[in-house]
């Protein structure tokens, strides 16, 4: 089974490179499953039903989500009727929406999807360790096919999550910080890992953002409304091939394409 993760989709020049470049990505690595971070997709910040749809009808089957879930508020409501829209599940209880899911592919295999928070720089979330641990014990009895998509900000944590999963889940992808790191591999005990995804959205900016307007708030350090940049976009993915009966990761290859 191969699978592709789209690095967090930020605005619409996120969005129409993943409709541009997924077809042939998916059709190149013949991809079974595709997984994207959709938390910025709506205007650089959030999400909204609308979009989520856009998105699944250019070829991706789960979003997952992290700290900008809620930026829309309009969302809020919307996200507990979208089964294959996640948010982090290391949230309190009582928050609305999901954080895992079983995903059924054509030929009946099932794949499990799980978003976790990071706490480092990050809110208040329960522990991803602890959280997400119970969590995969439950998914394992129904597949052995498990990705997880750990939104932090500290390499030190997200590596740290990694070998904890190691030999428990297929992969642990990282995102959040927009920048794709170069540290692909496959753990000992056969889960992929990489640090940071990266982003699909606006090749010259910062973080996704203006350049201009993140040099003027670090020169300043005066409060403004940031625009997402606009331009040639990049689409930063990784493909994980996996044994189906194992649910151990047997090759890695990280992507960084540009659009147009």
């Amino acid at each position: 089974m191969k699978i592709l993760f789209i690095g967090d989709i930020v605005g619409k020049v996120g969005r129409v490179a993943t409709k541009a470049l997924l077809p042939a990505v998916a059709n190149k690595y013949k991809i079974d499953l595709v997984i994207a971070n959709g938390e910025n997709a709506a205007g650089g910040f959030g999400i909204t039903g609308k979009i989520a749809e856009e998105l699944f009808n250019y070829g991706i089957h789960v979003l997952t989500t992290g700290n900008h879930v809620w930026d829309k508020k309009e969302f809020v409501p919307e996200i507990a009727k979208m089964d294959r829209v996640l948010r982090p599940l290391n949230y309190p209880p009582g928050v609305p929406g999901f954080g895992s899911l079983l995903y059924s592919l054509s030929n009946e295999m099932k794949v499990a999807v799980i978003n976790l928070s990071g706490r480092v720089f990050m809110s208040n979330y329960d522990c991803p360790f602890r959280v997400g641990k119970e969590e995969v014990g439950k998914l394992r009895r129904e597949t052995k096919v498990i990705i997880i998509d750990f939104h932090g900000e500290a390499t030190s944590e997200k590596i740290a999550f990694g070998y904890f999963m190691d030999g428990k889940v297929s992969a642990v992808i990282g995102t959040h910080t927009h920048v794709q790191t170069a540290d692909e591999k496959i753990l000992p005990g056969g889960t992929a890992y990489i640090t940071d995804v990266g982003m699909t959205g606006p090749a010259h900016s910062v973080i996704g953002i203006e350049v201009e307007q993140i040099i003027e708030r670090f020169l300043t350090n005066m409060p403004m409304r940031f625009e997402t940049a606009k331009g040639e976009g990049i689409f930063s993915a990784l493909v994980i091939e996996i044994d189906d009966k194992s649910g151990r990761a047997t090759a890695v290859q990280r992507l960084q394409l540009t659009y147009p």
